[in-house]
């Protein structure tokens, strides 16, 4: 077993000599393995090596008697170390978390502040990363989540990752070495729990090398993950043009765009899920936008792809008569000329003949539709509002309607049945300014 801790500290470059390292000491079977392993081989590493311990304060005298047994035990072994009590269950009511998620808060946040220019050595084993897949996958996961525990993380080091809790216990059984129980663990009140009692038994049962493979295809996909990772932070780095936007992300494979746009919500503070992920590739490849949190919303137009504000819009409806020559339109003016047909016509020219009673220039109404020049179907406004148009521009938008329905609407296009044809002896143009 020592061997195979020399192996994995080589491996991930986990110490060098002259490094101080704290093994982070439980008094269980895992942690007191950590502390006897590192103290056998701490002249072999070149290493400098002391331990800490956090009681949590949640299981009474139990947690009392597990800082007396490691005061004992590095007491013996003549290792330096530190203490910390910590009222867990206050916290996690302060905060509104669950007492597991506090607990691992504090623990880690006090391994932090005492470990500056040191390494922090924890006792994750092969079992505690198979476990830890199979909780990913359970609950929903990618390739991070089957990659398990990192061997390293910072300055928090893995010895015992690829070591299982049966060497791990035969170890101690021939050191002759005691170790506390958690009485939490016995019972499966927690998730990995029953993972653990009764998840893992069944797959061991399949393959009785269980843990040896799911370390080897947690290695692999560190490395596929890696991979991704850097290819991610290439391409966000190429697609930002601005904070909160990315321009071109359509152009990279999904696996990439997916990484770039978790980041993207997690600069805005925005919770990551699968789903949300999904929804946020979808309209960067296809344009729209969808809803984040209350007024936060993804937008994707013209190949960017942005996490934006958008206010609530003001419905006030506008509708006034066509008039030729300048109107006053939601801060714009409409310009329109009516001349006769002498082959030459812009975009926004229309056979003014073609119109049904009167004409008026107006914003978006809930039901309009239209058919636009040169296609075959009908296509409601809102639909090509959300793939074409900024949702912040929307109800500023010039629309010319007669009483048949919009007949121009403003940067979409003219209505087939107004279209400029052979027979055309009067146009309507239109020109738009903003004020």
């Amino acid at each position: 077993m020592l061997c195979q801790i020399l192996d994995t500290a080589k491996k991930y470059s986990m110490t060098e000599t002259g490094d101080e390292v704290i093994a982070a000491l439980s008094g269980g079977a895992d942690s007191v393995c950590l502390l006897l392993a590192l103290n056998e081989l701490k002249e072999t590493l070149g290493i400098k090596l002391s331990a800490i311990h956090v009681n949590h304060c949640l299981r009474g005298n139990e947690s009392d008697r597990d800082e007396q047994f490691c005061r004992d035990l590095c007491g013996r072994l003549r290792i330096p170390l530190i203490c910390g009590r910590f009222n867990v269950k206050e916290e996690a009511e302060n905060r509104k978390i669950s007492t597991e998620l506090a607990a691992r808060d504090i623990r880690y946040r006090f391994f932090q502040e005492n470990s500056s220019g040191k390494k922090i050595a924890t006792a994750h084993t092969a079992n505690d990363n198979a476990e830890t897949v199979i909780f990913n996958l359970a609950r929903g996961t990618g390739t991070k989540g089957i990659a398990g525990i990192p061997p390293v993380r910072g300055n928090i080091i893995r010895p015992l990752i690829n070591v299982t809790r049966s060497q791990i216990e035969n170890y101690l059984k021939e050191k002759n070495q005691e170790y506390v129980t958690d009485s939490t663990n016995l019972t499966d009140d927690y998730t990995r729990n029953i993972i653990r009692h009764n998840v893992i038994p069944v797959l061991e049962q399949i393959n009785s090398s269980l843990f040896r493979t799911v370390s080897s295809d947690s290695d692999n996909f560190r490395t596929d993950n890696a991979f991704i990772e850097a290819e991610a932070e290439k391409a966000y780095n190429a697609c930002r043009t601005e904070k909160s936007s990315l321009k071109g992300l359509s152009d990279f494979h999904e696996a990439v765009r997916r990484r770039c746009i978790a980041r993207l919500l997690d600069e805005n503070n925005i919770e990551t899920s699968s789903r949300r992920i999904a929804d946020m590739d979808s309209i960067c490849l296809n344009g729209g936008k969808i809803n984040l949190s209350g007024n936060i919303y993804a937008v994707s137009r013209d190949n960017i792809l942005s996490v934006k504000e958008i206010l609530p819009e003001n419905n006030e409806h506008v509708c006034i008569p066509v008039k030729y020559g300048a109107n006053s339109f939601c801060g714009k003016t409409v310009t329109i000329r009516l001349r006769e047909n002498d082959g030459h016509y812009s975009e926004n020219s229309f056979d003014a003949d073609k119109l049904t009673g009167n004409a008026v220039i107006r914003n978006r109404l809930p039901s309009d539709r239209i058919k636009l020049a040169g296609k075959s179907f009908t296509s409601s406004v809102k639909k090509l509002f959300n793939r074409l148009v900024d949702i912040s521009e929307r109800n500023r938008i010039c629309f010319i309607a007669d009483e048949e329905g919009p007949v121009f609407i403003e940067g979409i296009g003219i209505a087939e049945r107004v279209c400029i044809d052979e027979t055309t002896r009067n146009i309507l143009e239109i020109f738009i300014d903003c004020d």
